[in-house]
Formats: structure tokens, sequence, C-alpha cells
């Protein structure tokens, strides 16, 4: 996963407005990946990056090797069972399309319920286009979400915004970051 999100987070990193948020914490952020690119570009951010016990130590270490413990830290969490930690900007990549629909609405109000008015939650995904017509890796993607875990599945920016206005966010935005990712931004 990591080779695969690396390009995602740097284009990421280098589009998205953190100009308004001081901290951030990426839920599911296994190696630390995400939270590193981001703290290295936009050093007025602190980063968590949230993830299983068992996780924990490794991110330390990748976090250690790419030179930024002072800002980044690793943090267990199990988000399926555990509020989110409180944060400015919350991100998840490549982790909503793992679940069914109920936990991703799960996800996404445990995010609404972890940031403050004007903080946001992005999810980096292959956000599928609307009319189902031109993100064929995205749809792809999708399918074998579904084979694997039976009722997983990827989705489109209308499908994300529609969660996020229902949990109570205000409004979103789909923002490409290059070939079939995007970031689908949720604004408190």
């Amino acid at each position: 996963m990591a080779g695969v999100s690396r390009g995602n987070f740097e284009a990421f990193a280098a589009r998205f407005d953190f100009s308004p948020y001081r901290n951030m914490a990426d839920i599911g952020g296994a190696t630390g990946q995400l939270s590193t690119i981001v703290a290295a570009r936009h050093p007025h951010l602190s980063c968590r990056s949230c993830d299983l016990p068992v996780v924990r130590p490794i991110a330390e270490r990748r976090i250690a090797e790419a030179g930024m413990s002072e800002r980044v830290t690793a943090d267990s969490l199990d988000f399926l069972s555990e509020d989110f930690p409180r944060a400015d900007l919350i991100t998840m990549g490549m982790i909503l399309h793992d679940w069914n629909l109920e936990h991703k609405k799960m996800l996404i109000a445990k995010a609404y319920e972890a940031l403050p008015v004007g903080g946001a939650l992005v999810a980096i995904e292959n956000v599928i286009d609307d009319a189902r017509r031109t993100n064929a890796f995205g749809l792809l993607m999708s399918l074998n979400m579904l084979i694997e875990f039976g009722d997983a599945f990827d989705f489109t920016g209308a499908d994300f915004t529609s969660w996020c206005l229902e949990a109570g966010f205000s409004r979103c935005e789909i923002l490409p970051l290059g070939g079939p990712a995007s970031a689908a931004i949720a604004y408190k």
C-alpha cells in the first residue's frame, strides 16, 4: 500500500490548502507515510498517525527514518471501536473503501465528532466519477473490494457528499490528485 499511496499522498500535500489547520490526525495511518509527507511540506502542522497498537512500532521507526519525530507521532487507535482523536484535519488514506456502507457512515460520523467547526475530513481514494463512465480503475477497485470482502466498495463523489452531509458536514468537494485518485473533502 505504501508504494501505491505515495504519489497520491505527495499530490495531496502539494495541492490541498493546509494553511487553516494546525494539526492533523491520519486515521488508519499504517507506517505514518501520509503524516510524514504532509509534515515535511507544511512545517506549521503537527501530525499524528493513528492505527492499531501492533502497527505503532513500525510507524515510529518509519517516522524516525523520515526525520520527522519532532512533528509526527504514532498513536494507537482501533478506529472501529474507539473515538477519533480531536484534530483540525482528519485524513483517511484508502480506508473508507475497505468497509460496507454502515461502517463508512460510522467512520465519517466519528470524524465529524472529532473535528472543530472549520475542520475538515479528507478521504484519499480512487473516487469513482458520478456518471460511472471515466474512472475505470475506481470501478475495478470497487469490484475487487466486493470480491475480497463481500460488502466493501469504492464510491462516487456524490456518494461521499451524501454521507457527509447526512453526518452534519456543511459542504464537500473532490480534489483530483492525478490518475484515478482524488481527495474527497468534507468541511465542518
